[in-house]
């Protein structure tokens, strides 16, 4: 579960889940709900692998969302499925999604980078809480 919150003149993203897999999933369709309106209507019909390494989960959250933004940024993917497996030493994962259609796609907001700023990834009760704040 993700939800977005407002910080000056920027976005929040906070992400609870079960475990890093699905914290990392989710924050990545939190990253995608920031840029499209309607992000179930992305059709998650083109794959992209993603490999990241790391062994810091905050920075890797990072590294991430910053790995998925370059790939709309350059691609023109609207990614909306995410399959992760976060290892000790990194994340591979499967994103899924089709090219950017303005006449289907409404763009919400223009990311500019993840910050490192407000950053967090921790053990929250029995699952995971992370945070992050993006320039917009």
């Amino acid at each position: 579960m993700y939800e977005l919150f407002e910080h000056t003149a920027d976005l929040g993203l906070r992400v609870v889940a079960d475990d890093l897999d699905e914290l990392f999933a989710d924050a990545g369709r939190g990253l995608f709900s920031m840029i499209v309106e309607e992000l179930d209507e992305v059709l998650p019909v083109e794959e992209v692998r993603v490999h990241v390494e790391g062994d810091d989960r905050a920075n890797l959250l990072v590294d991430w969302l910053t790995e998925l933004l370059v790939i709309f940024e350059t691609r023109r993917l609207v990614l909306s499925a995410f399959e992760v497996r976060v290892g000790e030493t990194g994340l591979v994962a499967m994103a899924r999604g089709e090219p950017l259609d303005r006449k289907r796609h409404r763009l919400l907001h223009e990311v500019k980078a993840i910050t490192y700023h407000g950053l967090k990834v921790e053990p929250a009760g029995d699952g995971w809480r992370g945070e992050v704040i993006v320039d917009i």
